[in-house]
């Protein structure tokens, strides 16, 4: 005979009150973040982990705290606004800064509440993606080197990159050159494995 509500009835049933909710906000895996206006509305003890900080200090903040940089936080913004729009969701991976200062690989994706005002409020994920790329030489790399480079390692062409930085190929292609110079790779695809390794 069977029980009239087996023991797994309970946690397949949906969520059903904000307190669940905010458990699955609490308890994600990833980074969790709500903004407004590209500052931290809400973020969950994942993300304040990775970033090595607490909720408190993040709490109201700008994004900008998290780049290495303010013009890679002005430049993205503005990049990513249009796909946004289009799109209401924008993925992709790069060098974020810890507190500490400690440059890192992060895995970022985020939908917009309201295309038409991509920045006015949005759900963010970050997912710390150093172990499979470690972050030896990137802190030497200029904002610009390390936006092709994430690009590189992904894979993608320089004419793909071009269009996705808003730049030409031929620029494209003389970072990727300065970036083997750097990394003493003669090959993309040596390039590829010594950023990888580092």
């Amino acid at each position: 005979m069977t029980s009239p509500n087996p023991p797994w009835s309970e946690a397949a049933a949906p969520l059903q009150c904000a307190q669940d909710y905010r458990l699955a906000f609490e308890m994600a895996p990833v980074g969790l973040v709500l903004s407004r206006h590209r500052r931290i509305a809400d973020c969950n003890e994942q993300l304040c982990e990775i970033f090595l900080t607490t909720r408190e200090s993040l709490l109201g903040r700008s994004f900008q705290e998290l780049y290495p940089s303010a013009e890679e936080f002005e430049r993205l913004g503005q990049r990513i606004a249009p796909i946004l729009n289009a799109k209401g969701w924008y993925s992709d991976s790069r060098i974020m800064k810890r507190a500490n200062g400690q440059f890192f690989w992060c895995h970022v994706s985020g939908r917009a509440f309201d295309r038409s005002q991509p920045h006015a409020a949005g759900i963010w994920s970050f997912e710390d993606i150093s172990a499979q790329r470690p972050m030896a030489a990137g802190a030497a790399l200029t904002g610009r080197e390390r936006e092709v480079a994430a690009r590189v390692l992904e894979g993608k062409t320089s004419k793909l990159i071009g269009r996705e930085l808003g730049i030409s190929h031929r620029t494209v292609e003389l970072y990727r050159a300065r970036l083997m110079r750097k990394f003493g790779a003669a090959t993309t695809g040596e390039l590829i494995q010594k950023m990888l390794s580092q």
